[in-house]
């Protein structure tokens, strides 16, 4: 048996794409998962699935929301292991900052350095960006919704081909508790 956190792209904050949390967990419970609980209105989920793998289980859960709701709904499924990993590596000092102004997205695969050569750093500073395992680091000391950088960075073009989708680091922080063994 393995936890996963499920991050749902796009629901619940404004727009059409409403899933209430009773309903997701009462979902991800029926698709024969176990210890199902959420993580505020904006789109996580934690489980324990005895079958599957990430891309599998993403698979399933879209399906199963697109099915519920009628509406698709871009889904990323990642274990403790990996979420851990993603905070352990976060290249910017996490302690010494507001979680506000430190955010990762998650990419559905890999991004290489090449995918962003177009936007100018240094044009951005103080805000920053660097790559990590399927993820990227943003450091937006005004927070996001000032952001020039982010608004670069989620261009079509650079999105182009993968399922990408943002939390702010105290979100980050909770899926690594969440999803830890015992938790």
């Amino acid at each position: 048996m393995t936890t996963y956190a499920a991050l749902l792209r796009g629901i619940n904050v404004g727009g059409s794409k409403k899933v209430p949390m009773a309903d997701l967990r009462t979902l991800l419970t029926s698709l024969g998962h176990t210890g199902v609980q959420t993580y505020l209105q904006s789109g996580q989920a934690v489980f324990t699935a005895g079958h599957g793998d990430e891309e599998s289980l993403a698979a399933e859960l879209a399906r199963a929301i697109e099915e519920r709701f009628g509406f698709p709904v871009d889904v990323l499924v990642r274990d403790h292991a990996y979420l851990a990993a993603v905070a352990e590596a976060c290249p910017f000092p996490a302690a010494d900052l507001e979680p506000k102004q430190l955010h990762v997205t998650y990419f559905s695969a890999p991004v290489t350095p090449d995918r962003y050569a177009d936007i100018d750093q240094a044009a951005h500073l103080p805000e920053e960006f660097r790559l990590g395992d399927r993820c990227l680091y943003l450091y937006a000391p005004d927070g996001l919704g000032r952001s020039k950088l982010a608004e670069a960075l989620s261009r079509p073009r650079l999105t182009k081909g993968l399922i990408a989708t943002s939390r702010n680091w105290n979100t980050v922080v909770r899926l690594v508790e969440l999803t830890a063994p015992g938790a």
